[in-house]
């Protein structure tokens, strides 16, 4: 099969790797669908994280080609949403309600794994982490959506939760990219009243739009701050979504939280220190993480089935494999809020 590989900063190629088959009676091999770009592999490809050369991509959505003995829930043939992590469904983490932090779980995409950005892919424990999507025949718009359902909706959806987001209060959201409109879609979904985004990209202001946003703040830093406590008379919002991981964006989100608000944070952090003395005085609480997608999964799934939200809307480039480097070019330079791998059918 054809995969995208990671050969080090700048350098994203596809190349051939070996079909993979089913190893262990709990896999699955699932014929990827859609795959896409990640915020996160935009680390990776400027060289400021770290990730193992070799498979990259960790969202995907495909068909079911084979299954092990050992899988019950699904057989060949089903479309499936394979959350970013996969998970065994039986450790404590898992159990409790952490799939993310599954002791037996990994990255598609990591470590020598199948990603995403390739052909296929070889899903361990399939039947506690790919998700079975009802029906069939959805349009492209649907598989899209089902496609933002396997990290950055439910990653979007976990800075709302922990954050404490609630009908009727006034939140901010910082940051504009993919995980960032997500988060304004989540606080809209929750009942925000008021939802405050930080943009200054034309594009993703109209997203943030659409998603539910009632007022756009195109500032940052300080100035930022600034203008989030004049729209809220002072006080500040009510719960605050931080999307981005760097330092700035995490002083912006807590000098924009009022006070006994929380920061929801699910940015991957570079440079951050966070203000302990600010949490402790103004009793400002800080949650977050690796979002739990596969627990999210199957709360948001059938919004998307009906068309009461629509995630894939994020998806504003498109290319298919061997346009795959484009993709995160196009990324990189903020051509594109998310980039969309058309791979099979």
């Amino acid at each position: 099969m054809r995969a995208t590989l990671y050969g080090g900063a700048y350098d994203i190629t596809v190349a051939e790797r070996p079909d993979p088959t089913v190893e262990q009676p709990t896999d699955a091999v699932v014929r990827v669908v859609l795959g896409c770009v990640c915020g996160s592999d935009m680390w990776y490809y400027r060289g400021l994280s770290p990730h193992a050369l070799g498979p990259i991509g960790h969202e995907f959505i495909g068909v079911v080609e084979a299954v092990g003995d050992d899988v019950r829930g699904l057989a060949a043939g089903d479309l499936v949403i394979a959350p970013f992590l996969w998970c065994c469904g039986r450790c404590r983490p898992c159990r409790t309600g952490w799939p993310s932090n599954c002791v037996n779980g990994g990255s598609f995409g990591n470590n020598g794994h199948d990603g995403g950005q390739g052909e296929a892919v070889r899903s361990p424990y399939a039947d506690a982490t790919l998700v079975k999507v009802p029906g069939t025949g959805h349009d492209d718009a649907t598989l899209k959506s089902l496609l933002a359902l396997s990290d950055v909706a439910c990653t979007g959806h976990h800075a709302a939760v922990s954050a404490g987001v609630r009908e009727g209060q006034t939140v901010a959201v910082v940051g504009d990219g993919a995980v960032g409109l997500s988060a304004v879609l989540a606080a809209h979904r929750l009942g925000a009243e008021r939802i405050i985004a930080l943009s200054r990209n034309p594009a993703r202001k109209l997203v943030a739009r659409e998603f539910g946003a009632t007022d756009i703040v195109p500032e940052r830093g300080e100035e930022a701050v600034t203008r989030v406590l004049d729209l809220t008379d002072g006080y500040g919002a009510d719960a605050v979504m931080e999307c981005v991981g760097t330092g700035q964006s995490m002083d912006t989100a807590f000098g924009s939280a009022a006070v006994g608000a929380t920061v929801g944070a699910v940015g991957v952090p570079h440079d951050v220190t966070l203000p302990v003395s600010t949490m402790i005085f103004r009793n400002i609480g800080f949650s977050g993480g690796v979002a739990p997608a596969r627990r999210y999964i199957p709360e948001l799934l059938p919004d998307v089935l009906s068309g009461a939200i629509d995630p894939g809307r994020v998806f504003d480039y498109e290319t298919d494999l061997d346009g795959v480097l484009d993709a995160y070019q196009a990324m990189d330079e903020r051509r594109a809020i998310k980039s969309l791998v058309r791979i099979g059918h």
